[in-house]
């Protein structure tokens, strides 16, 4: 069964930078595409930005330029720095693979942005 463990969040002024990571177990991690997703308060789940096993990075959108996705094979660990945050990138943020999650998700980090 896979585990995933999100850490990293907290509370940041606007403009701010914060680096989150998770680790997984239970998976070959080096062969999976890893995803970082984000929910809001009263809002629907989303993607935010994904890695694949060869390294290749994309993004939503929103967060092109400011955000940047890494992974570290050698310690099952997947890796998002933040930077330039807003107050509308305050959520809840969890791992899982992509485009597809598995169907257990860890329980989040909590990254709220002040302005």
């Amino acid at each position: 069964q896979v585990q995933l463990v999100e850490s990293g969040g907290g509370l940041v002024q606007a403009g701010g930078s914060l680096r989150l990571s998770c680790a997984a177990s239970g998976t070959i991690f080096s062969i999976n595409t890893m995803g970082w997703y984000r929910q809001a308060p009263g809002n629907q789940r989303e993607w935010v930005a994904g890695i694949s096993s060869d390294g290749s990075t994309s993004y939503r959108d929103s967060v092109k330029g400011r955000f940047a996705i890494s992974r570290d094979n050698a310690k099952n660990t997947v890796y998002l720095q933040m930077n330039s945050l807003k107050p509308e990138d305050t959520a809840v943020y969890y791992c899982n693979q992509a485009p597809r999650p598995w169907g257990s998700w860890g329980q989040g980090t909590q990254v709220t942005v002040s302005s």
